[in-house]
């Protein structure tokens, strides 16, 4: 299967706090990736390192076969890769609506009535997959509870339009039942629009149920990798991170 987004000798830094050692990874198109580790094993800056956010890297980084580790954050977002980070990243006084326009912000083509069209249709989108956002369409944003405010975030990435979804701990903090519900959202929107994720995710349960593959990381270095179902088996995974 095609690899959207290749991964080659990836190191990453915070400035002399080396975190990531040069790791080799290949998301394939349409499908869902897990990375996992335990807490400080650099699964947060893999997300940083490929959107060059906040963290100093050096490797490569191709989507779709076009180098990107040369790129701005900017300029990676318009190519098509969506971040939702760990802390939601949501505009807090703006509305839930205002949030999701801004979304839209990064996607190409942003003037003209085929835009707005567009970002009119994405909008109602957004509102069918999360229901209780269209709900709540004209609240603040910062008044919204913790599940809410997660699904914002993945609905303003989506905005975007983007080829790739990274999403970094969107159960954490939440209730079992909002967890569910958003992963189901999740399966949804891989398995109807095809969209390619990165999911970094403590629960490992949860994440090997979603993703067709996955990585393990331990202190920056890529230990472990294959399918889903190979890496359930795997006894190192199931006495660490299933608890089995």
């Amino acid at each position: 299967m095609q690899a959207l987004l290749e991964i080659r000798g990836l190191h990453a830094a915070y400035g002399a706090v080396r975190v990531l050692g040069g790791i080799d990874m290949d998301l394939a198109e349409g499908r869902v990736t897990a990375l996992l580790g335990a807490n400080g094993a650099g699964k947060t800056t893999t997300l940083r390192a490929i959107c060059r956010h906040l963290v100093d890297t050096r490797g490569e980084l191709r989507l779709a076969g076009a180098r990107i580790d040369r790129c701005s954050t900017e300029q990676i977002a318009r190519m098509g890769v969506g971040h939702v980070p760990d802390d939601r990243g949501t505009f807090v006084q703006l509305s839930t609506e205002e949030n999701l326009y801004l979304g839209a912000h990064a996607r190409p083509g942003r003037h003209g009535r085929a835009h707005r069209a567009g970002v009119a249709d994405d909008m109602e989108r957004m509102f069918t997959h999360f229901p209780r956002l269209k709900e709540r369409r004209a609240q603040q944003a910062g008044t919204l509870s913790g599940g809410e405010q997660q699904m914002l975030a993945i609905a303003r990435a989506l905005m975007g339009r983007p080829r790739l979804l990274l999403l970094d701990e969107p159960s954490f903090g939440l209730a079992p039942l909002v967890v569910q519900d958003i992963f189901a959202i999740l399966r949804r929107i891989n398995e109807e629009q095809g969209m390619t994720i990165l999911l970094v995710e403590q629960n490992a349960r949860l994440a090997l149920e979603l993703a067709h593959s996955a990585y393990l990381l331990e202190t920056g270095r890529i230990v472990l990798q294959g399918p889903s179902s190979e890496v359930r088996r795997n006894d190192a995974v199931r006495q660490a991170y299933l608890g089995e």
